[in-house]
């Protein structure tokens, strides 16, 4: 398959937040590399170091509309209009390994890591998700997959009941098992998401506690936690759905929102659930709450 790599010059600041909107405009592989050959040194178990110039390199395919992408890059305003590019047609290459050289263990609040199964786990004692993503999304270097992990790490989910509704790689799903969730219940509308589920869990050896489902085959429950990581437009169109799930005095988590998209959130879920303060990172949000008895 033709690639084209779109490379923007930019500081350590500002490359985590570039590469996301990259990764949030369609590009399926986002790499960092050293823009003025500055030293690096080995970091820190679970530090991702970045050099003082960075280049940002996205991967995108030869066929997606790259005008439209790098307007959507300006009206981010983090670039500006009229902001320095290159664009340039790429061989194929093998981009899961690129990619597995540079994800490296996270921690996500007091007790949670997300590590790549492929590197040695920082912290034996900590709760350690074992993590392959496959084709599914979800690594936790996303800010609105890190800020769920984050909340997550805060709450109680010890024997409860647990919907992931748009479960990716499973790493939400795994990572309440491993903080002690009852069963978790993964539905995605991909199927080669919800493999990726099932072999993450096999991996972290809580298969036998997940099950995962198509939206048509979804089983009729209500859980003590309801997570949806996915956009807004959805959240807002199967907001009866999404909360059908989630028993009375059930916890809600909700991510995949722009920071300008609390208010409507709100307002669609503010009816059924008492809603906590939202939380933002970058120009993400988070939106949690309690259904209402």
């Amino acid at each position: 398959m033709p690639w084209l790599q779109l490379k923007i010059d930019t500081s350590a600041k500002l490359a985590e937040q570039v590469g996301n909107m990259m990764s949030a405009n369609g590009a399926q592989a986002v790499t960092f590399v050293d823009a003025k050959d500055t030293p690096m040194y080995e970091p820190k178990p679970g530090e991702v170091m970045l050099w003082p110039d960075t280049q940002v390199v996205g991967l995108f395919e030869a066929t997606d509309d790259m005008p439209t992408i790098i307007k959507n890059l300006e009206k981010a305003r983090v670039l500006g209009k009229g902001f320095k590019y290159s664009l340039e047609p790429l061989e194929d290459k093998d981009w899961e390994r690129e990619w597995m050289d540079n994800f490296h263990p996270m921690q996500f609040g007091n007790r949670l890591w997300i590590c790549p199964s492929w590197r040695d786990v920082p912290d034996p004692n900590a709760v350690n998700v074992m993590l392959d993503p496959g084709l599914a999304f979800g690594t936790g270097t996303h800010p609105t997959t890190a800020m769920c992990l984050r909340w997550l790490d805060g709450v109680d989910v010890a024997d409860k009941t647990v919907v992931d509704f748009g479960c990716g790689s499973g790493i939400l799903a795994i990572a309440a098992l491993k903080l002690g969730a009852k069963n978790v219940i993964g539905i995605d509308i991909d199927p080669q998401a919800l493999q990726a589920s099932m072999d993450n869990a096999q991996r972290n050896q809580v298969e036998d506690r997940l099950a995962v489902y198509l939206p048509e085959d979804q089983p009729t429950l209500q859980a003590d936690v309801v997570m949806a990581n996915i956009l807004s437009g959805p959240l807002i169109e199967l907001q009866d759905v999404i909360t059908s799930y989630c028993k009375p005095g059930g916890l809600l988590v909700l991510s995949g929102i722009l920071a300008e998209q609390i208010p409507r959130i709100e307002a669609a879920y503010g009816r059924d659930f008492n809603l906590h303060a939202s939380v933002t990172d970058q120009e993400w949000a988070r939106v949690s709450g309690q259904r209402k008895a």
